[in-house]
């Protein structure tokens, strides 16, 4: 199977190692890359999980009404769409690209349920096109990536707001209200203090997770994302699985647009405002480098946890939005400082010979 040309935008080497590309023809050795990145994000779960029975413990004791089973169901339920966009969002960053524009395609497909639904179309058929609208969404994030050499992080700044705005186009400042009964009450439906919605959300994780960790797809993943012009030449079809991601990302956006708009039983253009900043800092709290070539979905996941029960115990206390923001913005650097931190460390202890490392 021929290999795809990665065109003239893309970087030689990895991010974090600029111009480390290895000989054409040859392999990319991961073999030690990967012992070393696997041993890093388990102690980085290991953190993370500490925190979270930490965070957890203290909000149970310190905080009113938050180990109540009904509490405990509505934290899971608040959780579910950062959860659902965190599952795709976790393999593009570690394909060393990011997807800033998934809360306005989320906004964007809820937008079209709602114009649907007004137009008098059944909502068993407007849910596929909803999807079919975020795969449209991710498809033109995909193009723009692969085909025109785009950095990723000024496409998806661009279609954040030229999806969100197409919401507006749409419906305005209108709310779409009048949404079938079965499917708002599907959509907040548990069993005992477990939502139907955190179940689809661990089937879809298992899903990614066999995807990411134990497949041929998933090793060609953290393979371009650690050095991306070394997997070029062994063979990784770059363009395509890089496409692919952004259209798995989108259609995952809208899929958490549907239980989104159930779930509050209205449909309306600004929904998910905010949410890919939520998005994001899981995924780089939960252990996935921003540079791309590290990470897995668990600590993913954990951290989606960790996120939501501390928003949820401060919402508790009567604690205002703004450093409910402020806390998100907080453990957003620390994710990303703390982890490269020791890499940083590292490199200035490991000797040098003539700009590269001996070790």
């Amino acid at each position: 199977m021929p290999a795809e040309h990665p065109g003239p935008a893309e970087p030689q080497g990895s991010a974090e190692h600029p111009g480390s590309a290895e000989r054409p023809g040859s392999a990319p050795d991961t073999g030690r890359s990967e012992g070393l990145a696997g041993r890093m994000a388990r102690r980085w779960e290991g953190l993370i999980l500490v925190l979270l029975i930490g965070v957890a413990l203290w909000a149970s004791l310190g905080v009113d009404g938050f180990a109540n089973g009904s509490n405990v169901s509505f934290l899971l339920l608040d959780t579910t769409e950062i959860a659902l966009m965190a599952l795709t969002m976790t393999l593009v960053i570690v394909a060393a690209e990011i997807d800033l524009s998934v809360a306005s395609t989320l906004g964007l497909s809820c937008a079209v349920l709602g114009w649907l639904w007004n137009a008098g179309l059944p909502i068993e058929a407007i849910m596929p096109i909803c999807l079919l609208v975020g795969a449209v969404c991710g498809a033109f994030n995909g193009l723009l990536v692969t085909r025109l050499g785009l950095p990723s992080l000024a496409v998806t700044i661009g279609t954040y707001a030229l999806f969100r705005g197409l919401a507006y186009v749409m419906l305005g400042d209108q709310a779409v209200a009048d949404l079938p009964p079965a499917y708002t009450s599907l959509a907040t439906a548990s069993l005992g203090p477990i939502p139907l919605a955190s179940l689809l959300v661990l089937a879809l994780a298992g899903v990614a997770a066999v995807v990411l960790h134990a497949t041929g797809l998933g090793r060609s993943i953290f393979a371009l994302g650690s050095n991306m012009e070394a997997a070029f030449f062994a063979g990784v079809r770059v363009k395509r699985i890089k496409f692919w991601l952004f259209v798995a990302s989108g259609t995952m956006a809208s899929l958490a647009s549907l239980v989104y708009t159930f779930r509050y039983a209205s449909a309306r253009a600004d929904n998910g405002m905010g949410l890919e900043l939520a998005v994001v800092a899981a995924v780089l709290l939960g252990g996935v480098s921003i540079f791309g070539g590290r990470g897995t979905l668990p600590g993913v996941l954990m951290a989606v946890l960790l996120l939501g029960v501390v928003r949820n115990a401060l919402i508790l206390a009567d604690v205002a939005n703004e450093v409910l923001n402020f806390v998100t913005g907080l453990l957003l650097v620390a994710s990303v400082l703390a982890p490269n931190l020791g890499a940083v460390r590292r490199r200035r202890t490991t000797p040098q010979v003539e700009g590269k490392s001996v070790s």
